[in-house]
């Protein structure tokens, strides 16, 4: 990844903690932070579980006594005051806040309450510490946003999904097929309780979030195939089971995504309050298999799914996308959004050698 020279918020060398860094996502972000010469120290819920792939297959050459990564025990995000004795122990120069509860549990109490919970649990943390400058949360385009099939949108920094919340506060019975709305809420309303926090407290930090669509690419590790990570493996390896459970939508490439994380963190021109939507193009599985079948010819892939038909019209408004691209210029180089073509092949490619 390109480590182009650049003002920034935090000099090099600075200590940036990172929730959920078993998480897709989190990887390729601490991955760029590490080459850029950052520290990094990962949150982790158990030690004995998640050190080892971390540290010596993932990172190693970044960890180690003297390394720039290491890692922290918090078995209980929801406890309050579970990030106090982390932040008082590391002193951060910035917090990017990954970790989310996956489970898709229909009942808002048992998500988006915890959600909530965390998020005020660690900016109180935060809030605490002079040393924090930008504090960075991996919200979703769920936060903005439930697709629809052929309903143009046009989405910008204020678009809120209040149908989600509507929806997911709504009486029970909690049905599963509320699961999705309950978690777009939890991200609607994490993303709305962090905004409010430094409205009403004015920390000594920004605020800013990146809300991205279903995000796709290369894997760094063979844990992250459990997961969105390892989707188009699923369609490759024709496994229509797990490949059409994918709601529509549009993709985003991880790599891009962790760029966006990088410039929220460092970039003196990503202002408090941000909000950074991360939308590349529309795709279904049938998409997806019309690549995989240009890029191997010899290979024999599933037909197309029925259910997957339709696209998804949303984009991000011309004024924020604009932004974005400048901002992936700026701290990568690459013009312009990787495409799913490229992903695609790139996913193929990374997961060749787990």
């Amino acid at each position: 990844m390109a480590t182009h020279q650049h003002p920034t918020a935090i000099p090099a060398g600075s200590l940036i903690l990172i929730t959920g860094i078993t998480s897709y996502v989190a990887s390729f972000t601490a991955q760029s932070l590490l080459e850029r010469g950052y520290r990094v120290k990962g949150v982790v819920r158990n030690l004995a579980q998640d050190s080892a792939w971390l540290t010596e297959e993932l990172f190693p050459s970044f960890a180690g006594p003297d390394g720039t990564f290491d890692l922290v025990e918090i078995p209980d995000l929801t406890i309050p005051g579970a990030f106090d004795a982390v932040f008082g122990e590391s002193r951060p120069s910035a917090v990017i806040h990954t970790a989310t509860p996956m489970t898709f549990d229909p009942d808002p109490n048992k998500v988006i309450t915890p959600v909530v919970d965390i998020m005020s649990s660690l900016l109180r943390a935060a809030a605490s510490m002079s040393s924090i400058k930008r504090f960075v949360y991996t919200s979703s385009i769920g936060a903005a946003y439930s697709p629809q099939v052929g309903v143009p949108a046009v989405l910008t920094r204020d678009s809120w999904n209040e149908d989600a919340v509507e929806a997911a506060w709504a009486p029970p019975p909690y049905t599963p097929a509320r699961g999705g709305k309950v978690y777009a809420a939890s991200k609607v309303e994490a993303e709305r309780a962090m905004f409010r926090f430094a409205e009403d407290t004015k920390p000594g930090f920004a605020v800013i979030s990146v809300d991205p669509f279903f995000i796709l690419g290369a894997v760094l590790h063979r844990r992250h195939l459990q997961g969105s990570g390892g989707w188009i493996r699923n369609v490759y390896n024709g496994e229509p089971r797990v490949s059409g459970v994918l709601p529509f939508g549009c993709q985003v490439n991880v790599q891009d995504v962790a760029a966006l994380h990088v410039a929220a963190v460092l970039d003196p021109d990503v202002q408090s309050g941000d909000r950074l939507l991360a939308a590349a193009e529309p795709f279904n599985v049938n998409v997806v298999l019309a690549i995989l079948r240009r890029q191997h010819p010899d290979r024999q892939f599933m037909e197309d799914l029925p259910s997957s038909q339709g696209l998804c019209l949303a984009s991000i408004g011309n004024e924020d996308n604009d932004r974005l691209l400048g901002l992936l210029r700026k701290w990568t180089g690459r013009e312009g959004w990787i495409s799913l073509e490229q992903g695609v092949r790139e996913a193929i490619r990374s997961m060749e050698g787990l």
